[in-house]
């Protein structure tokens, strides 16, 4: 990287204000990544709970799946399907500038009391934990989606805290004592050629004789 550093005293203040200015971002990264590293952490911990609650649900289902596919075999579960669909709704939040989503509501086809009988009773249980399987299959969709965007962020968040602190401060710190060190030679050797032209002895003016 290099930097086009204006000549003289003003390249001094121009590098000044840009280590205030990348200072400063360092501490607005570092406070934005542990906010994120707490949401990360929470995250987590829902994707783990939601995962377990999903895979529960999951086996319940299967289970009653098992159970209507002995009693009423293959055809009760084609006429259990009215092909209706459920009405998914995400909604999001926000965490120091990044949205992820936070929670989902679902709507579900309302179970049609005019309905015939289903053929085995266990249809009834098996609809009701599919609906519940549903559910928690959306709850952990979107757990693991803020998860992954929430880490996602921490990553990159990182890598612009090192980019600041490992390439692009030490190069203005750098440049700033450079400019610094020539500013000083410049001023000595101003100093040094005033000393000397006050040091000359001044000569009579051939003009003013008394």
């Amino acid at each position: 990287m290099r930097l086009r550093i204006p000549p003289g005293r003003a390249g001094r203040m121009w590098l000044r204000r840009r280590l205030i200015a990348v200072r400063h971002g360092l501490d607005v990264l570092d406070r934005k990544l542990r906010i994120l590293r707490r949401e990360q952490d929470r995250l987590a911990q829902n994707a783990a709970r939601t995962q377990a609650e999903w895979s529960a649900a999951c086996r319940d289902a299967d289970e009653w799946l098992l159970r209507v596919t002995r009693l009423g075999g293959r055809r009760a579960v084609r006429l259990a399907a009215d092909g209706r669909l459920a009405e998914v709704h995400v909604y999001w939040a926000d965490a120091v500038g990044t949205s992820y989503p936070a929670r989902v509501s679902c709507a579900l086809p309302e179970l049609d009391g005019a309905a015939p009988l289903p053929i085995t009773a266990a249809l009834v249980p098996a609809r009701h934990a599919y609906r519940a399987a549903l559910r928690a299959g959306l709850e952990h969709a979107i757990a693991m989606e803020a998860a992954r965007i929430i880490t996602a962020e921490v990553a990159s968040t990182n890598r612009r805290i090192r980019a600041l602190k490992d390439r692009l401060l030490p190069l203005l710190e750098e440049a700033l004592t450079a400019v610094e060190l020539s500013l000083d030679e410049m001023e000595r050797a101003d100093i040094d050629r005033a000393r000397r032209i006050t040091a000359r002895p001044q000569l009579p003016d051939p003009l003013n004789r008394d």
